[in-house]
């Protein structure tokens, strides 16, 4: 599966457009990462717990977006965007969403 954040794919052309698809996943912290985060709070820095958790949940996003776009037989994702959002203390939702298409 061919993923682009622009409208087209390079040398390559849009047969058919089969539409929005998307992926989302919802992760928690546990407390473990924020009593590792709340120490590295105090001496700033880069928090490393939480940068893999949010690429895993990022991952996995995609991986459902791609897993829509595969079932609605297209050959790549145009237009590809990520969005996050807080659900509730410490819950959160990175949603990736794209336009399935078909390539000549």
């Amino acid at each position: 599966m061919i993923l682009a954040s622009s409208e087209r794919i390079e040398g390559r052309e849009i047969s058919e457009t089969i539409g929005l698809v998307r992926g989302n996943s919802v992760r928690a912290r546990g407390i473990g990462f924020d009593i590792v985060a709340g120490v590295r709070n105090i001496f700033g820095g880069d928090i490393p717990e939480y940068t893999e958790l949010i690429n895993t949940t990022r991952d996995q996003a995609t991986d459902r977006m791609v897993e829509a776009a595969t079932k609605a037989g297209a050959d790549a994702i145009v237009s590809v965007r990520y969005t996050t959002s807080m659900i509730a203390g410490g819950i959160s939702e990175i949603l990736a969403f794209g336009t399935a298409v078909k390539l000549r």
